[in-house]
C-alpha cells in the first residue's frame, strides 16, 4: 500500500465502531434506543434526546446530493494533485447528513439531487474512508 500523506481521521472512543465498520465496507450509523434518533457524525450521547442509549445499524449505502461544492485551487500541497474535487453533503435514505467526496466522475456532472452510493477507499491499513459516487443505472 502506497504512503497516504493527508490527514487521517483521529478515532475517539465514541466513533471507533464506525470506523471499525469503516474497514469492513460498511457504513454505520448510531440511533437511539429511548427516542429513535438516527444520528451522524458519531457522539457520546443522542443529539435529540441526550440519551447516552445508543446503538449501532448498518446504513444502507445509498442517498442524494443536498448541496456540493467543486474545489479547482487554493489547497494545501497535499490536496492538488485531487484538484478539481467535489465535497457534498450527502442525504442518507436513512435521514441523516453525512459531509464527504463525490468520487467517480466529472465535476460538472454532479448535480443537486444526484443519487450516489457509497464506496470506501482503504487508504492505510487501518483506516478506510467512506465516499460516494453517483449510482449508474
Amino acid at each position: 500500500m502506497k504512503e497516504y500523506k493527508k490527514p487521517l481521521p483521529e478515532i475517539q472512543p465514541w466513533s471507533k465502531k464506525f470506523w471499525e465498520g469503516a474497514k469492513q465496507h460498511k457504513l454505520l450509523i448510531q440511533e437511539c434506543r429511548d427516542c429513535g434518533a438516527k444520528i451522524f457524525y458519531p457522539r457520546k450521547v443522542c443529539s435529540e434526546c441526550w440519551s447516552p442509549n445508543l446503538f449501532w445499524s448498518e446504513a444502507s449505502g445509498k442517498g442524494k446530493i443536498f448541496s456540493y461544492s467543486v474545489t479547482m485551487a487554493g489547497v494545501e500541497d497535499k490536496f492538488v494533485e485531487d484538484l478539481p474535487f467535489v465535497l457534498a453533503l450527502v442525504d442518507l435514505e436513512e435521514g441523516v447528513r453525512m459531509m464527504t467526496n463525490i468520487v467517480n466522475c466529472k465535476p460538472d456532472e454532479v448535480s443537486i439531487g444526484m443519487d450516489v452510493e457509497v464506496v470506501f477507499e482503504d487508504v492505510t491499513e487501518d483506516i478506510t474512508l467512506p465516499k460516494w459516487r453517483p449510482v449508474t443505472r
